[in-house]
């Protein structure tokens, strides 16, 4: 059962997510609801007493930095190791580089670092979500589970060649090319409890066999080194 108020406040932080620069009116936010004003200034009162959104100087709504400490909290061992290693794999690759966990049959986003040197980004923003069906960075995880008689040609290809390559699935031009995390071939990630990969999102311009490579050796990486 969903708690219709629950639902709701939490729709407005995933609307927010989308929006993180300039906010959103109530006026806004209570359309995509399709709830009244009222309803809407009540929902956000309760998310403000809790830090998780904020007003502008203007009363547009923001995310607050509540948001902010329950990310933190969220797989830090993992975090930490992945921050340097997406952003030496952003540059090498000249594409974005992306870690996304499991999460029921979804693969959500949870980081994500542009290089500095693509003329164009191919970038899912954080928190974006799609079937775990879909999509390289869903794949390698499939891929890296138990053999399963539903699992689809793409995830026994991936599962043989330990990467997985899709292109236009998500975002038409854009290639990804992943490959699972595997934790339980380390020694040091106590405390793990989730199913990851890491990608690169690219255009057509992306160097296949070299990404292929940067993001195999940036797998291995975390697998091995991702926090003590």
């Amino acid at each position: 059962m969903v708690l219709q108020t629950l639902d709701r406040g939490l729709t407005i932080l995933q609307l927010l997510s989308h929006e993180r620069s300039a906010g959103m009116t109530v006026a806004q936010l209570a359309a995509e609801l399709d709830v009244h004003r009222a309803i809407c200034y009540r929902l956000i009162g309760t998310l403000d007493a809790h830090g998780l959104t904020a007003r502008t100087a203007d009363g547009r709504v923001r995310l607050g930095a509540g948001i902010a400490a329950l990310a933190a909290s969220y797989e830090p061992q993992l975090r930490r190791a992945a921050e340097p290693v997406l952003a030496g794999l952003a540059k090498q690759t000249t594409a974005t580089a992306c870690i996304a966990v499991a999460q029921g049959d979804v693969c959500i986003y949870i980081m994500s670092v542009e290089s500095p040197d693509a003329v164009l980004h191919m970038s899912p923003r954080v928190g974006s979500r799609h079937p775990l069906s879909i999509g390289a960075a869903g794949i390698a995880i499939l891929a890296a589970r138990q053999p399963s008689a539903t699992d689809t040609d793409a995830v026994n290809l991936a599962r043989l060649q330990g990467y997985s390559i899709t292109s236009g699935q998500l975002q038409i031009g854009a290639t990804g090319i992943a490959a699972a995390i595997q934790p339980n071939r380390a020694e040091d990630l106590s405390g793990w409890n989730a199913e990851a990969s890491v990608s690169v999102i690219g255009t057509a311009e992306l160097n296949i066999p070299h990404a292929v490579t940067a993001v195999a050796a940036a797998a291995d990486h975390l697998t091995r080194l991702a926090a003590t």
